[in-house]
């Protein structure tokens, strides 16, 4: 008599779940579809600068120069500060401007000059120019008689530096595959277990040689391969319509899908304990919103954390998916490898272990 097979069970059990995962509509709306829309809305409108263009004085620039005053009046430049704790560089870096600006007076030259100099990157030429172009009628304007010889008033030193933009698309995409896991691993997993034991489905396996653990592991395991689809789906939209960045290309996207599968494992631990509290289908929503909606909101996933306010801030700090939001970020755009964010991972690693003792203490077969 042949024996049982566990691993054959459960690749059954592997195939089967996925099956009815794929066929599902909310799974398809909240792992794919939500995230995506979120995607092509900041794709579209997030990487225009508008009307103005942002810039920024260099650091030590005369704020007293004539030509630096009249500038700080034009509606068309948006005069940028740094925050507490930032330099003009990372407003450069991160994109939040196209240039820093600086004049310099040369008051021994006949007729006097100004040498302006501006600090920029190699991917914002385009605006360097018309802000060259803006400077200049500025300073001819000092003096309509000389109007003429703009050209011998002002020097212009322009350095582009060979710096990445920050994209809009850079820090909106990560956020959403982030939150895809969390509310995949949430409602997915509550609906999915709560559903089995209310049917007696779960009863029924136990009449079976299959073991509890296998249960369990085999629809995580279905699961996760249902958002890891995802993911490279969202991913490769993202960079090869909006440009999203892959510092490293295929070895950063296949750092952010192990990301995504840690993130995931742990998420569905929420979603064990969701399943485990919840009194009827109807009361899963309540419990999972809790779970979440502040994490969606909190959690980096729209705006940086550090536009909250600064009482607000530790809290959004200890969020895990605060933890899987940067650490996405870091490696598609800095291109930190998996060790380089142990911190986020070690992070999330302690969530896991708390939700899933959690979820062993309150987990209910029947």
């Amino acid at each position: 008599m042949a024996t049982y097979s566990n691993f054959k069970a459960s690749l059954a059990l592997i195939k089967a779940s996925l099956q009815s995962i794929i066929k599902s509509p909310s799974a398809v709306v909240f792992s794919i579809a939500f995230p995506l829309t979120f995607i092509l809305v900041f794709g579209f409108i997030g990487n225009g600068r508008g009307y103005s263009i942002p810039v920024a004085l260099a650091n030590g620039a005369d704020t007293n120069n004539a030509v630096i005053k009249v500038l700080q009046k034009m509606p068309i430049l948006n005069w940028k500060t740094p925050k507490e704790g930032k330099t003009t560089e990372e407003l450069l870096s991160e994109g939040d401007i196209v240039a820093t600006i600086a004049v310099r007076e040369q008051p021994d030259s006949i007729p006097p000059k100004n040498t302006v100099l501006i600090y920029s990157t190699s991917s914002q030429e385009a605006q360097v120019k018309q802000l060259k172009s803006i400077i200049k009628d500025v300073i001819a304007l000092q003096d309509p008689v000389m109007r003429q010889r703009s050209a011998e008033l002002a020097k212009f030193e322009i350095s582009l530096a060979k710096v990445r933009e920050y994209k809009t698309i850079d820090f909106i995409l990560p956020g959403q595959l982030g939150f895809s896991m969390l509310a995949s691993g949430v409602f997915g997993t509550a609906f999915v277990f709560f559903s089995m034991r209310q049917t007696l489905v779960l009863k029924r396996f136990f009449a079976t040689p299959v073991k509890k653990e296998i249960i369990v592991i085999s629809e995580g395991i279905a699961r996760l391969v249902f958002q890891l689809m995802g993911a490279v789906l969202i991913i490769t939209i993202g960079h090869f319509l909006f440009g999203f960045t892959l510092i490293h290309g295929w070895i950063t996207f296949v750092n952010m899908l192990i990301m995504c599968a840690m993130g995931m494992m742990v998420f569905m631990g929420f979603g064990f304990i969701v399943s485990s509290v919840a009194k009827s289908e109807s009361t899963i929503p309540p419990f999972a919103n809790i779970i979440t909606m502040p994490q969606f909101l909190l959690a980096g996933t729209f705006f940086p954390i550090d536009n909250f306010p600064t009482w607000l801030q530790p809290f959004c700090r200890a969020l895990p998916l605060t933890y899987m939001n940067d650490a996405l970020r870091k490696i598609a755009f800095e291109g930190l490898s998996l060790i380089d964010v142990k911190l986020d991972i070690l992070v999330l690693a302690i969530w896991g272990v708390v939700v899933y003792f959690v979820a062993s203490k309150l987990f209910k077969w029947e």
